[in-house]
């Protein structure tokens, strides 16, 4: 076999969606989008796969065995789903709770994300399947984040951004993804300094370096910069472009010779993966993992766990109850298995033989695009009840060439996948069901695609809207997922023929998506809610966000919970004061209302054991053993970076610089609500003595002793911070540390020599520096020097 770069020039562009080139001797790889588990690659919510808690709790618990037992699930899953290497973890940062991906970030501390993504990386290789880390760097936010240009100084970079994918590099991922957005002026596609100085010089990588999907711009500019893979393929880039860029003389033969060798060599090493043993129970473990991330934030009168003798009637009221946001709208979404126990179920199993629960729902949950219930209009023979006909039709005939019955509101299509040879010509996607209103009144009707679309009630047209896309600008349509709308008068009962079309012309992708938003809800709604509530001994007050709530290339609009969940707080206030609410909510939010409640306890994203784990937290069983890896400040303008529009010409100014989050909070003088690193569980802890045992290779080793006062085992997370001469906190060691009923245990922490080092055109040592350890980077009740 012939191994010369121009003969292996195929290897740098993908042979199709997900897949890498085959050549004699180098087999195909097959990729897949994560973290929270393993996204089916045609986006279908057909091909279910095990959905585990997103970032932000994985991040919470503090818990690096756990997070890489976590992404040894997800290793096991994806050898069980054929899948070679995953694209994950997500090493980007939550700079601003407006982060529309914040939920699949582990925090905003650097340290902390890349300790446990570094933890996670290890699980899934530990399975025999390769990890990408993403999106590097700087993908922080969502907003023109194929063009915007994150404007951030060199210290800021290697001491936040960059870290996380340092400690990943360090922690042997086979690769990382290059994000879309430009950084300090150029494409991180085609930024040399960072692919090939930084990540391949100064860290001495030896992975690949692939673009994000569609993200490869220029042949020249990304051969020369460093980049190794440009997908989807074939040929969009590189690959054959490359190798005639190399006979031009345009790019020197070892730049091919080193992008060809990195591919070959991952394959190389996935396929020598040591393969660690499975994960026994996953389910037990996700069930843990959850629980571990839970926050408790507080527990007036210790209103939790709920005793059932003390608490004979519980009212489980709020839209998240029976519709749980277990994951965000991006194309990594999971399709759920059916048996998904909601947290609704799972709490009546755990206490309905031992006192009464009631439900109300009390407000609806506020969807960008809302689901759709339908049943097919026609009988494919393939057994489906629900869901609505998906035809294809060539442009100029009504004759389907294909059909399927999809339950979704949101479809997604991209070339080369089985049964998309129809978009390779110009042609109609139809979605065709039956809806029976429950309640008569005007319907608002959603449709977008990316094309012009059409919407037609019982045969006749409606709505006509959309219009032609250019190829540039069909990933950003399709990503951002905006629809339109119409109103319409149906009746409660009579079922209605609902037709959504699309008509496109030839592209990579394509998409059409629709929803259904009934009458506002009567009043009645939220008098039954405020009624349950006045029963009841305990309230469980469900709140928080929809699985479209945090999506791909948009950002939020604000911090505050929906302004009907805001006024079910105060009307059931009103009638019963003995009020926990658990908040589905996986970023920095308005918590302006807290003092309203008894319980506070924020759950994230917990993937799909949320209600098994919620139930026993409630109960006692297991403990919310999760710490903050934000900060809640008091008010917006607290947060060191808040506002994500660009500039005119794009710009995104990091100008709190390397000072993100509760160290910006810290330095402006401003105190947060809720300081990064706070929580507590059932059990309570004394920090009895800290002090430097010793030096090794590894760094400073701090010495902690912790005491449980109480008379069940707990959790406890002691936490060391670093700080130079200015006097900001660092986050440089923590641990999870289970500490029996009564007892007394010691706790090692490693400060790497990191800590005593900052960025100035190279690391530099200066003292000397001040060592904090307590809970929380705010309650540090014992400190030293060194140096």
């Amino acid at each position: 076999m012939s191994t010369h770069p121009l003969d292996l020039a195929a290897l740098t562009s993908g042979r199709d969606m997900w897949s890498t080139a085959a050549l004699p001797g180098i087999r195909s790889i097959m990729m897949a989008d994560g973290p929270m588990g393993i996204a089916s690659g045609r986006v279908d919510e057909r091909d279910v796969a095990v959905l585990t808690p997103c970032g932000t709790a994985l991040g919470a618990s503090f818990d690096a065995d756990l997070v890489a037992r976590v992404g040894a699930i997800v290793g096991m899953e994806a050898r069980r789903l054929g899948v070679d290497a995953v694209l994950a973890p997500n090493l980007n940062l939550q700079r601003s709770p407006l982060c529309g991906r914040a939920f699949e970030l582990y925090g905003e501390d650097p340290f902390l994300a890349g300790h446990l993504g570094a933890a996670w990386i290890s699980g899934l290789q530990g399975q025999g399947v390769g990890s990408v880390a993403k999106h590097l760097v700087c993908n922080d936010s969502e907003t023109d984040r194929d063009s915007m240009n994150a404007v951030a100084s060199d210290r800021a970079l290697h001491e936040c951004y960059l870290l996380p994918f340092e400690m990943a590099a360090a922690a042997g991922c086979v690769g990382m993804l290059a994000a879309y957005n430009r950084l300090n002026g150029d494409y991180c596609v085609e930024h040399k300094e960072l692919l090939t100085d930084i990540v391949k010089g100064e860290w001495g990588f030896t992975g690949f370096i692939v673009s994000d999907w569609f993200g490869g711009r220029d042949t020249l500019r990304s051969a020369h910069a460093g980049l190794d893979l440009d997908m989807p393929g074939p040929d969009r880039v590189l690959g054959t472009k490359f190798a005639a860029a190399v006979r031009d003389g345009q790019v020197p033969l070892e730049r091919l010779a080193d992008a060809t060798g990195r591919v070959a060599n991952a394959v190389a090493r996935i396929d020598a993966l040591p393969r660690q043993a499975p994960i026994v129970d996953p389910d037990a473990t996700l069930v843990e993992a959850a629980a571990a991330g839970f926050v408790l934030l507080k527990n007036d009168g210790d209103v939790l766990p709920v005793f059932p003798k003390r608490v004979r009637r519980i009212a489980i009221i709020g839209p998240n109850a029976a519709s749980p946001c277990l994951q965000g709208g991006t194309f990594a979404k999971i399709a759920v298995r059916p048996d998904f126990v909601t947290p609704l179920q799972a709490v009546r199993d755990r206490f309905g033989d031992k006192c009464e629960v009631l439900y109300e729902q009390g407000v609806e949950p506020e969807y960008r695009l809302p689901p759709i219930s339908a049943t097919p209009a026609r009988d494919l023979g393939d057994g489906a009840t629900r869901g609505l006909t998906v035809e294809w039709l060539p442009a100029d005939g009504d004759t389907p060439v294909h059909a399927e019955t999809r339950d979704t509101n949101s479809l997604t299509w991209f070339v080369g996948l089985p049964g998309t040879d129809a978009l390779k010509l110009p042609g109609r996607i139809r979605a065709t069901g039956w809806i029976t209103p429950e309640r008569s009144g005007p319907h608002r009707l959603h449709v977008g695609g990316t094309g012009p679309v059409t919407l037609s009630v019982d045969g006749e047209q409606v709505f006509a809207g959309g219009g032609p896309v250019s190829p540039s600008d069909l990933m950003g349509i399709l990503k951002g997922g905006d629809s339109q709308s119409v109103v319409v008068d149906l009746k409660a009962g009579q079922p209605v023929l609902l037709r959504f079309e699309l008509t496109y012309t030839p592209a990579r992708a394509q998409g059409l998506w629709y929803g259904v938003r009934g009458p506002d809800l009567p009043e009645a709604m939220l008098a039954r809610a405020v009624a349950a509530a006045a029963k009841a001994d305990l309230v469980l007050l469900m709140l928080g966000e929809t699985a479209d709530a945090g999506v791909e290339s948009k950002d939020r609009a604000g911090t505050a919970l929906p302004a009907a969940q805001i006024d079910l707080i105060d009307r059931i206030r009103h009638v019963n004061t003995n009020i926990v609410a658990i908040c589905n909510v996986a970023h920095a939010f308005d918590l302006s209302w807290q003092d309203k409640v008894r319980g506070l306890m924020i759950t994230w994203y917990p993937g799909e054991q949320y209600g098994p784990a919620l139930a026993q937290v409630l109960a006692g069983d297991r403990e919310p053993g999760g710490r903050l890896p934000i900060s809640i400040a008091a008010r917006d303008a607290d947060y060191p970076a808040f506002d994500l529009k660009p500039q005119a010409g794009g710009a995104v100014p990091y100008r709190e610089g390397h000072l993100i989050g509760y160290k910006g909070m810290q330095a402006a003088g401003n105190d947060p609500l809720h300081a990064f690193g706070t929580g507590f569980g059932y059990a309570h802890f004394d920090l009895l003595e800290a002090a430097v045992a010793g030096e090794t290779a590894q760094g400073v080793v701090v010495s902690v002793q912790i005491r449980n006062l109480s008379d069940r085992p707990g959790k406890a997370v002691p936490q060391a911070y670093v700080a130079g001469a200015d006097g900001v906190r660092h986050l440089w060691a923590f641990a999870a540390v289970t500490v029996p009923a009564g007892e007394t245990v010691d706790v090692s922490l490693i400060l790497p020599p990191r800590a005593f080092q900052h960025w100035d055109g190279g690391w530099k040592t200066t003292g000397p520096h001040q060592v904090l350890i307590g809970w929380n980077s705010r309650d540090l009740p014992f400190s030293f020097q060194i140096g």
